[in-house]
């Protein structure tokens, strides 16, 4: 994501979600509890926009993506959304779906690491939110739902299709998309779709150790990690490791590769800058 901006100011405020930017950590909140953080039409657009200004800014080093409540998220609001789009002709239907589907990229594109704090309901679109993080810190009581098939459309939604058998693998995948059946805490870490199983309550709080400990790292090798990783899903080994030993050189000729062999030898922690 480039740092440069044009005219526009920041947006200071956001009116569907609820942002808090301390030392270097976002943390970024759906704030709907009375709907179980349902999205909306201008929730959807608020995400994109806003990840997309965060990244840009260069002051975020890792976000934390939480649900207010008694869950992270129910997925799109069935009056606001549902309802609205069996009167929408094709153009404006490919127009919103586009637009979920750019929220995803925000969130797999932005140059910092992306941490989901789970607890109750992550269903729908909210199920695919939590996928795109680099992170899903979960309680006992989160569960996800892919439910796109329980309404009558695919499975492979807003990229759903693309990571989730990156993610889990191919069988459960298919299981997941095709049938909509909720997966609780307990399996959802067995299969690999949970990163921390956390105690009962205690999400939050795991989600914003794990950001800071991101936030006062090597910013730089992080960033380039996470755009590695999804830029070689699709690679052969020859492009990949090509693609490796660029970034690498590019690295060693950074400040935190300078850092770290200076720390070393004066035997102290290296200060990170990111650079």
């Amino acid at each position: 994501m480039s740092p440069f901006t044009g005219s526009a100011a920041p947006t200071s405020d956001w009116r569907h979600l609820r942002v808090d930017l301390t030392d270097g950590v976002a943390t970024v909140t759906l704030a709907r509890p009375d709907k179980l953080n349902a999205l909306t039409f201008e929730a959807y657009a608020d995400l994109r926009d806003l990840l997309a200004e965060l990244s840009r800014s260069r002051s975020v080093r890792a976000l934390v993506l939480a649900g207010e409540g008694r869950g992270f998220c129910s997925g799109g609001d069935v009056d606001e959304i549902i309802g609205a789009t069996l009167s929408m002709d094709t153009g404006r239907l490919l127009d919103f779906n586009r637009m979920t589907g750019q929220v995803v990229r925000a969130v797999r594109e932005c140059p910092f690491p992306v941490i989901a704090a789970l607890h109750g309901v992550a269903a729908g679109a909210g199920a695919v939110l939590a996928l795109a993080a680099d992170f899903r810190v979960a309680d006992p009581s989160a569960r996800f739902a892919f439910l796109f098939t329980r309404v009558g459309l695919s499975g492979g939604d807003m990229g759903a299709a693309y990571l989730l058998p990156r993610v889990v693998g191919l069988g459960h995948a298919t299981r997941l998309l095709m049938l909509g059946e909720p997966v609780r805490a307990p399996e959802a870490e067995r299969i690999g779709l949970i990163s921390e199983l956390t105690d009962e309550g205690r999400a939050a709080e795991a989600a914003q150790t794990l950001a800071r400990r991101l936030a006062d790292g090597p910013a730089l090798a992080y960033a380039q990690t996470k755009a590695l990783l999804t830029a070689e899903l699709d690679m052969p080994l020859a492009a990949a490791v090509e693609l490796d030993a660029s970034t690498q050189a590019l690295l060693m000729n950074g400040e935190d590769y300078a850092e770290f062999h200076a720390a070393f030898t004066e035997k102290r922690p290296p200060k990170w800058r990111g650079r």
